[in-house]
């Protein structure tokens, strides 16, 4: 099964923002600090130029990089649509 994969790292703002956006969605997702999991932080290397950008958010074949929550609504809509509430 898919899911939403949210990249992040501790005393981000725009992570924080994300992740209130996502909730408030109720749009379930499981989290990873990339300051803990070097393989996660590669992951987002290797979407992000060479940076370690976040938030960064993984659906399905999907990846963006510091998306609002409305681009990884639309992401889900495609790669996931059973993740959304109601469906």
């Amino acid at each position: 099964m898919t899911e939403v994969v949210f990249y992040a790292r501790p005393g981000c703002p725009f992570c924080v923002m994300l992740r209130a956006d996502l909730r408030r969605r109720k749009l379930p997702f499981r989290e990873v600090n990339i300051w803990e999991d070097p393989e996660a932080a590669a992951a987002v290397r290797a979407v992000a130029d060479g940076n370690e950008t976040v938030p960064t958010v993984n659906v399905g074949e999907r990846w963006m990089v510091n998306p609002s929550g409305k681009k990884v609504i639309a992401a889900v809509e495609e790669q996931a649509p059973e993740l959304l509430p109601g469906n």
